[in-house]
């Protein structure tokens, strides 16, 4: 609308517009609005265009495409927040309003926290009067990834994702290595796998910026829950019956702030988004429409049973990655598509990955990664107190538990070639005194527990990889 201008304390309703997809050219188009103001659109583009769809498929990709028209609305709301969520053409189901109502309020809690805002109960997703009961979301593993299966594995360019790759590997299942963005480190890594790729495009809508110049509310979004979405979006154009990502259990598990509680930064990587995305997609995701049927689609973590130090166990017994990879977020943030050095050195992640990798590495080769030996840096003590959760909160950032980083502590302070390190000798000396023994042992964080969505089939073979 001509003269509209963006009022973020004047905004009152945002609007999910409409989406669209055209199979020729393989584009999503997403469009929003605040108000009576001009539409914002995204678009995502899937290689692989035009794509031939059935009735069967083609329905099953409007209906993954209209949850990832709601959920990647995530970006665009956050810039107001507005009382009135609006949902223009059908309405939508109980069961897709609670999962929503979950994605916001949880996905945006640290974004909440840190500009003082309250959206509990704020954020309603009106949803269709039709008498269905919301279902319960439920871990069913399902009988995927048997012969035939085919996966689409989210890579980030980190250490998690590769062993997620390496393991299916091993186990046999047939997978197309998939990132969103334009990331050359990424697109490097996932080169060296040697696996097919498909490399996704998201384009936000230009007005977002010009809003964040206007005054919009910003802060950190639940991401994994907007590339999930996009990801099985993907999976039902190509005929993939399997979206992988690579999430450890320590996902699950937020910061505690004194007088908030836990806020969680990484909460679309966690149990609970995994478990209520993935239930919808075994739901919606699939049918038969009369003119023919698709198989379930089946959404799940393939590391969900593991520690980050399980993981980091894991991802040490091979150096084939080891100067491709990278799990700094700063990396990405600061150097775009051309990033110079893979390790900031100064960031939560790479305290934590050089931490989580030191009891399972020998110590050049990963001074050789870093490039510098961060544990043996006075400077990093802060950082690392964080981790530790010393006088500190855990991070926000996608790092493990204070009790891992604690284990892994203690474990290099038992050994000659790191306990004089400046780091590990303070914690010796400080913090390790303050702390139950019984509280520091790897070995225990080392097992395979809790929940997980992983196909039967797959899990059995799981364990014969991860004990090798």
């Amino acid at each position: 609308m001509s003269g509209w201008r963006f009022d973020r304390d004047a905004i009152r309703t945002f609007r999910f517009v409409h989406c669209g997809f055209d199979a020729r050219t393989g584009v999503a188009r997403l469009a929003y609005a605040f108000d009576d103001g001009p539409e914002m659109i995204e678009t995502v583009t899937v290689p692989g265009a035009p794509f031939a769809l059935d009735d069967a498929r083609a329905a099953a990709a409007m209906r993954v495409l209209r949850l990832l028209h709601l959920i990647a609305g995530v970006s665009y709301y956050k810039a107001a927040v507005p009382g009135e969520i609006r949902i223009e053409g059908d309405a939508i189901g109980a069961d897709t309003a609670a999962l929503l109502e979950d994605i916001y309020v949880n996905g945006l809690g640290e974004f909440a926290y840190r500009n003082g805002l309250d959206l509990h109960g704020r954020i309603r997703f009106p949803a269709r009067d039709d008498g269905a009961p919301v279902a319960e979301f439920e871990a069913g593993v399902g009988t995927a990834a048997g012969p035939g299966a085919h996966a689409l594995v989210a890579i980030g360019g980190g250490k998690d994702s590769l062993v997620s790759i390496e393991a299916l590997r091993a186990a046999g299942v047939a997978q197309t290595v998939s990132w969103i963005g334009g990331s050359q480190l990424i697109r490097a890594c996932a080169e060296r796998t040697g696996l097919p790729t498909l490399n996704i495009g998201r384009q936000l809508a230009a007005e977002l910026f010009e809003f964040n110049r206007q005054g919009a509310w910003n802060g950190h979004i639940p991401v994994t829950a907007i590339n999930s979405a996009i990801l099985a979006f993907a999976a039902v154009l190509v005929g993939a019956d399997q979206v992988v990502f690579s999430n450890e259990r320590s996902a699950s598990y937020g910061s505690l702030i004194e007088g908030t509680g836990e806020v969680n930064h990484q909460w679309s990587k966690g149990w609970a988004f995994e478990r209520g995305f993935g239930a919808w997609l075994q739901r919606h995701a699939a049918g038969d429409t009369g003119a023919g049927r698709i198989s379930a689609l089946h959404y799940y973590s393939l590391l969900r049973p593991f520690s980050e130090l399980a993981v980091a166990r894991q991802f040490a017994r091979s150096d084939r990655y080891d100067a491709h990879f990278s799990s700094c977020n700063r990396n990405f943030h600061l150097l775009g598509e051309r990033p110079v050095n893979r390790w900031c050195g100064i960031c939560p992640k790479c305290h934590f990955v050089f931490l989580a990798l030191a009891p399972f590495m020998p110590k050049p080769r990963l001074v050789a990664i870093f490039g510098r030996n961060l544990l043996d840096d006075a400077a990093q003590i802060p950082g690392y107190d964080a981790l530790l959760e010393y006088r500190d909160h855990k991070p926000f950032e996608c790092v493990g538990e204070g009790r891992e980083s604690r284990a892994a502590m203690a474990a290099l302070a038992q050994r000659p070639e790191w306990r004089e390190d400046a780091v590990v000798r303070r914690f010796a000396r400080d913090i390790a005194p303050q702390l139950n023994p019984a509280d520091l042992a790897l070995e225990p964080l080392l097992g395979i527990d809790g929940e997980h969505r992983i196909p039967a089939p797959l899990w059995e073979r799981l364990h014969a990889h991860f004990g090798a």
